[in-house]
């Protein structure tokens, strides 16, 4: 959180409080000013307080993200005072990919299909993951924790003729669980994927339909992490991988972004418009990181996930053009928590008929 505080510090704020989540977890929780602004830090930064919310001493273990995810918001509801940067019922919805689905596929956002959205399909096991994609007639699927982040635990499932099985994942098989790995691997037997899957369900698992996506010039996919601060797509950057997950912590790495805007011609306007409506579910969190997937040719787009805390992307500034342009991810937060309004827009927005719930307003925090 250094280059939050210092982002801070040359806005003219001083030096905000930024919220260390092992000092809440040992007190118990904190009080602060009315006129404070308190930035949360993002647990997984930690790996004590990780290990402390998910019970377990390995802190690359993948089990445990339920108990995770209930002792975070317990931390979070614990807080008194203070402006707000993050909402603790949006941040129980936010880590929530079921609930999150949900949340944006009523407000008309485009999201891939999922039979589990809302939670409406309970994934006890294996069993249930295969029974889904051929009720669904999902040959491709993303099965991800609920509660995870980072890629932790998901799994991108393929199905082919013959019986032919395919999962890649950064999950490590081991005698004493599963394990999180920088290293990608690739299972083929169904027996070895269904036993990954039947530990991590009694944590919550969610099904996406895996959408092709769009392509750079050298062949490798591509999808893009948008960040958007007080309702305006403010920066974006090109994720590219040879492999199913573009996290960047996972091999990926950064595309080129104006070939990308090129390639999306007149439809960019509208990739960052989606990106806004994504953000618009959650009004009183001022700052998310929304996934961005482009369909095959750059033509449609799908928010795939909205990240609580999307916006560590250091030495990106904002879009040429744009309410934040050169300004970082941290810079455009202060700038906008400092004028307690929305950044300006330069040009009024596209019209969005199906959606009712109101933009992104610090002012309402």
């Amino acid at each position: 959180m250094g280059m939050f505080v210092e982002a801070a510090r040359a806005a003219g704020l001083g030096t905000p409080r930024v919220v260390e989540w092992r000092d809440v977890l040992r007190d118990g929780g904190h009080t602060f000013a009315d006129d404070e602004i308190v930035r949360l830090d993002s647990p997984g930064e930690n790996a004590e307080v990780d290990r402390r919310l998910r019970g377990a001493v390995e802190p690359t273990r993948v089990e445990g993200s339920a108990r995770w995810y209930a002792g975070f918001l317990d931390a979070v509801r614990s807080l008194r005072g203070g402006i707000r940067l993050d909402d603790p019922d949006e941040l129980a919805v936010l880590f929530d990919k079921r609930l999150c689905h949900a949340r944006m596929e009523a407000a008309d956002v485009p999201v891939p299909p999922s039979p589990t959205s809302g939670g409406a399909l309970p994934v006890r096991g294996w069993d249930d993951v295969r029974a889904a994609m051929r009720e669904h007639g999902m040959p491709r699927v993303f099965v991800k924790p609920a509660h995870g982040s980072s890629a932790s635990g998901v799994l991108a499932v393929e199905t082919a003729g013959g019986g032919r099985i395919r999962a890649t994942t950064s999950v490590e098989v081991t005698p004493g669980g599963l394990h999180n790995s920088l290293r990608l691997r690739r299972y083929t037997g169904e027996r070895e994927i269904a036993a990954i899957v039947d530990a991590l369900a009694p944590d919550g698992l969610h099904i996406e339909h895996w959408l092709p996506k769009a392509s750079t010039a050298d062949g490798r996919v591509a999808d893009l992490r948008v960040v958007v601060v007080a309702g305006r797509a403010t920066h974006a950057v090109v994720r590219t991988s040879r492999s199913p997950l573009t996290n960047l912590h996972l091999g990926g790495a950064r595309g080129d972004l104006a070939a990308a805007v090129a390639a999306a011609g007149e439809r960019w306007t509208r990739a960052l418009t989606i990106c806004e409506e994504a953000a618009a579910c959650f009004p009183r969190t001022l700052c998310v990181g929304v996934d961005l997937l482009p369909a095959t040719g750059w033509r449609q787009f799908a928010v795939g996930e909205v990240n609580a805390f999307g916006d560590l992307l250091p030495r990106l500034t904002g879009l040429p053009g744009g309410p934040a342009e050169g300004l970082t991810t941290y810079a455009a937060q202060i700038a906008a928590a400092r004028t307690a309004v929305p950044l300006p827009s330069p040009a009024s927005p596209p019209a969005r008929p199906h959606h009712t719930e109101p933009r992104n307003d610090h002012a309402s925090l």
